[in-house]
């Protein structure tokens, strides 16, 4: 991580934390405060994208819906085209879809079937990294659409769910972890 301890610390206090939201016994880490604070946000997607901006992908993937908000930003300042991966039937075009497994059931993601061509190098950006499920499909859609992962960025790591493991041998940047 390219932030200090007490940076991270700072973006932190701008995160809401509201319990039992969604549903009773969760503490869910709301990050519009931070977004809607111009310092916090101008910070956050410095951050996000400082490790890349060496090694300079070709695509930026949000995955749908909180993965928009810093995709594109990050595509901009990384000089990357940027691609949404998104639920079904939300693409006008021909799409190539991955289903996965969650907790208590299976989700599906697509992407236009051109969206990446082959050998393109692609960093996927999302809000928080938690279970891993979603963070691993959109890897397995990149791949299977020929593209290569680069990276992935997260703005939050709930590091007790240990969804690195999902996504082992990946390059990942989470910017605020959370241990609770």
């Amino acid at each position: 991580m390219s932030n200090t301890p007490q940076h991270a610390e700072d973006l932190k206090k701008l995160i809401r934390r509201v319990p039992d939201f969604p549903k009773p016994g969760i503490l869910f880490y709301d990050i519009t405060t931070l977004l809607r604070d111009a310092a916090g946000l101008k910070t956050l997607l410095h951050e996000m994208s400082a490790p890349y901006q060496q090694q300079r992908p070709d695509l930026v993937v949000g995955i749908e819906a909180r993965g928009f908000v810093f995709a594109p930003a990050m595509a901009e300042r990384l000089g990357a085209g940027f691609v949404p991966v998104r639920k079904p039937n939300k693409l006008p075009a021909e799409t190539l879809s991955v289903t996965y497994d969650l907790e208590y059931g299976q989700d599906t993601l697509e992407a236009h079937r051109d969206a990446v061509q082959p050998g393109q190098s692609v960093l996927i950006v999302d809000d928080l990294l938690a279970t891993g499920g979603t963070a691993a499909a959109a890897c397995q859609l990149v791949e299977d659409l020929g593209g290569t992962v680069a990276g992935l960025v997260f703005a939050v790591e709930l590091t007790f769910l240990k969804g690195r493991d999902k996504l082992a041998g990946r390059n990942i940047h989470s910017l605020l972890l959370y241990d609770e």
